[in-house]
């Protein structure tokens, strides 16, 4: 069987360094910091007091009163998202077989604020069981993509990936194969996620999982540096259309680039920890490759999954020495999550997407706050440190993982004919 070649024709994002594509790749090549005090709730008890929040993003704008009630943060996030996707795209809806166009999103968690709020009122009350009901469909993860679905017709496959922080790498690679086989023309794929919240950081400080850089928020995500405590938590989504390639040329549509492979793996280690010796982290790069067609010589720049904890950033830099032996040092390595934080289950789709802007701008965005050098890290490698790197990128690889030991790896590639 002969398999389809896939191309990405339409990008949207909502992230904490910008509401928009546009913004949100100037964001990105200036290094912008997203990380700020939380303004969401009172934080005085908690052990960290910022996270990266969405700026100036007013549900209102794109929402009436009615429709706001009903959505969770996180599924509100994938509908503007994905719109802005849609309409880049430029798809006559009306003309598209809407049984050949599906929706893969990915969430980690879903609509934790919902749950959090009804389980809270529930507490304070006198025990009967007074709960919205919009409790149920706001919450659950696979809201999102039933919503994008309901809101513009889509009939083709329809489902939400849940694989913690590589949620959306493994929706987009969802998406890719089922458009490859010849299931589906297009495909709308990406994540969101919403979990500043009380519940959301008091759970992941229980774990001693984030950054308690108080005093200097801005500088609190800092992958790869000696002095890195734990990753700083963001919001937003991130939304890719995937589409058949003669389909897409037989519409006169725009191609940002060519999706080459994808790969998974598993840990099998521990929960949250990976593996020290970040050997599923180099199983997924290499089936990646191999899934690709491609040689490690070929690939000029990685955004690495890279969340500034002490463990994950060391092990994954590693697989990358092992992988790539001695080209290693001749590819840009970056974390967006520097300026962006990490949006757990949406991480994979906000990567994915500037990947593609690197490519599309022949510009690498930085690795910000870099100041103390780690000695457990290469020196030979460069990981795009405090400034945007000017780059010729004909390949970009993608790396996103979970807890649980989820791994998962996409590869894009200049489109051409």
């Amino acid at each position: 069987m002969e398999l389809k070649r896939v191309v990405v024709t339409g990008l949207g994002a909502l992230t904490p360094i910008g509401n928009n594509i546009s913004d949100y790749w100037d964001g990105l090549k200036d290094g912008k910091s997203g990380c700020a005090p939380i303004t969401y709730f009172d934080t005085e008890k908690f052990k960290t007091k910022f996270a990266c929040e969405l700026k100036n993003y007013d549900p209102l704008d794109h929402f009436d009163r009615k429709e706001t009630r009903k959505l969770d943060r996180f599924a509100q996030y994938a509908l503007v998202s994905s719109d802005e996707a849609i309409a880049d795209a430029k798809i006559n809806l009306e003309e598209v077989d809407k049984f050949r166009v599906g929706v893969i999103w990915g969430a980690g968690i879903g609509g934790l604020e919902t749950f959090q709020d009804e389980v809270i009122n529930f507490a304070q009350g006198d025990g009967t069981p007074r709960f919205n009901p919009f409790f149920i469909p706001k919450m659950i993860a696979d809201i999102a993509p039933g919503n994008i679905s309901i809101k513009h017709g889509f009939m083709g496959p329809n489902y939400t990936t849940v694989s913690a922080c590589a949620s959306s790498a493994n929706a987009i690679i969802d998406a890719f194969n089922y458009i490859r086989l010849g299931l589906c023309d297009i495909i709308v794929t990406g994540g969101s996620e919403a979990a500043v919240t009380q519940a959301g950081m008091g759970g992941f400080n229980a774990m001693h999982a984030l950054s308690t850089r108080n005093e200097s928020p801005e500088t609190a995500s800092r992958p790869f540096d000696a002095t890195r405590d734990g990753f700083v938590l963001g919001e937003g989504g991130g939304a890719l259309i995937l589409e058949e390639y003669e389909h897409a040329k037989k519409r006169g549509a725009k191609i940002y680039a060519e999706v080459a492979g994808g790969g998974m793996s598993s840990d099998a280690y521990h929960m949250t920890a990976p593996h020290p010796d970040g050997i599923g982290v180099e199983r997924v790069m290499l089936n990646c490759l191999k899934d690709a067609g491609m040689k490690p010589e070929e690939i000029d720049a990685i955004n690495t999954h890279g969340t500034s904890t002490p463990l994950g950033d060391v092990a994954e830099l590693k697989a990358i020495t092992k992988v790539f032996g001695e080209h290693a040092a001749d590819i840009n390595i970056n974390s967006t999550k520097s300026m962006t934080g990490h949006l757990l289950g949406a991480a994979g789709a906000i990567e994915a997407i500037a990947s593609i802007l690197a490519m599309q701008h022949g510009l690498v965005p930085p690795t910000i706050n870099h100041t103390t050098v780690d000695e457990n890290i290469d020196p030979t490698l460069n990981l795009t440190l405090n400034k945007a790197q000017k780059r010729n990128i004909d390949v970009a690889m993608s790396n996103t993982f979970g807890f649980g030991g989820h791994n998962a790896c996409i590869i894009f590639k200049k489109f051409s004919d």
